[in-house]
């Protein structure tokens, strides 16, 4: 754990950097990070999702909910080949969406359940582990909180084919439609491919916490 600690510390960094620094190169065909959704959502057919800006960093993301592409204000209003891609990546969100993507489906429907275990996974497990002054812990809340945390698991390990998914739906997109030359399909790519990889460390991490905590629990049960 300690290790994809260290491993996601250093995706996040190098993802931030790479962010920054095609940020930084204009893209040749001119359009904004908003242009680039309206274009990629109209070319797909869909015309009831809205193309809106969300504050912070990164802070991008599609909402089945509402419909609505939100993009950090770097990207609503960004030229660049990072702008392109990120807005091209939540519009492919929404293309799964339209399509009924099954996995977009499966995990929007875990959505409730996870906030839920996600709050009160952590506290169960530490009270069954009796760190919470219950003196050498109860098995069974430890099973409790154990379930709770997996199905934070569950949902992590969804989230990866969605993401990639919808990478793989934007950059299909971009170059198909020659919105990027060869050159910034490229960047669009690895810009892309770094995100993703910020989820499958994420995902790794929490089944090596998972296994951790089912291990102490057959470790206790054993004595």
């Amino acid at each position: 754990m300690g290790v994809l600690f260290l491993a996601g510390m250093a995706v996040s960094a190098t993802l931030r950097r790479k962010f920054t620094e095609y940020g930084q190169i204009p893209l040749s065909q001119g359009l904004s990070g908003r242009e680039v959704a309206e274009r990629m959502l109209r070319e797909n057919g869909i015309n009831d999702v809205r193309v809106t800006t969300s504050e912070g960093f990164l802070s991008d993301h599609y909402n089945p909910a509402n419909k609505t592409v939100n993009l950090s204000p770097d990207v609503y209003s960004g030229r660049s080949i990072s702008a392109a891609a990120v807005a091209a990546h939540e519009c492919g969100h929404a293309v799964q969406h339209a399509r009924s993507y099954s996995m977009l489906q499966l995990r929007s429907t875990l959505v409730p359940v996870v906030q839920v275990s996600t709050t009160l996974g952590q506290w169960v497990i530490l009270a069954g582990l009796g760190v919470m002054g219950f003196g050498g812990g109860n098995q069974t809340i430890l099973l409790i909180g154990i379930a709770l945390f997996a199905m934070s698991t569950l949902f992590s390990l969804i989230t990866l084919p969605v993401e990639y998914d919808a990478s793989a739906r934007a950059l299909k997109w971009m170059e198909t439609t020659h919105l990027t030359s060869p050159q910034e399909h490229d960047k669009a790519a690895d810009a892309l491919q770094w995100a993703a990889r910020t989820y499958l460390v994420a995902a790794l991490a929490s089944v090596a916490q998972l296994v951790y905590f089912i291990s102490v629990y057959l470790g206790r049960r054993d004595d």
